[in-house]
């Protein structure tokens, strides 16, 4: 089994929602988006799975505090404080944090409103 089907499920993350911006009045021909600013904590142990795609909602995500493995392509990437990393379209995977503090992240996509 790959590193991405083990993914387990979701357990010891919270997200605050931070602010939203409709795309519609801002930018023509984005009706019905919008750009959402979200802050996830995830307890030292916590997943955030399973493993997921963002066809449809790019984003790019900031750590803040702690660290956060993103899982894809086979990889376990960590990233700590000042680092992040981009979602794409191509971007299958899913996220944990193996340290033993917090980990905290500022994540930013575009997603429809409904």
């Amino acid at each position: 089994m790959s590193d991405e089907q083990a993914a387990p499920p979701t357990q010891g993350v919270t997200s605050k929602l931070l602010a939203t911006v409709d795309l519609g009045p801002e930018i023509e021909g984005l009706d019905g988006l919008q750009l959402r600013m979200r802050m996830f904590t995830f307890e030292p142990g916590a997943v955030f799975g399973p493993v997921h795609d963002h066809k449809g909602r790019p984003g790019t995500v900031y750590v803040l505090a702690g660290s956060i493995t993103d899982h894809r392509d086979g990889a376990a990437t960590e990233y700590g404080p000042g680092l992040g990393w981009p979602e794409d379209r191509n971007t299958t995977h899913w996220l944990e944090n193996r340290g033993t503090i917090p980990a905290v992240e500022i994540s930013v996509d575009i997603v429809s409103k409904t």
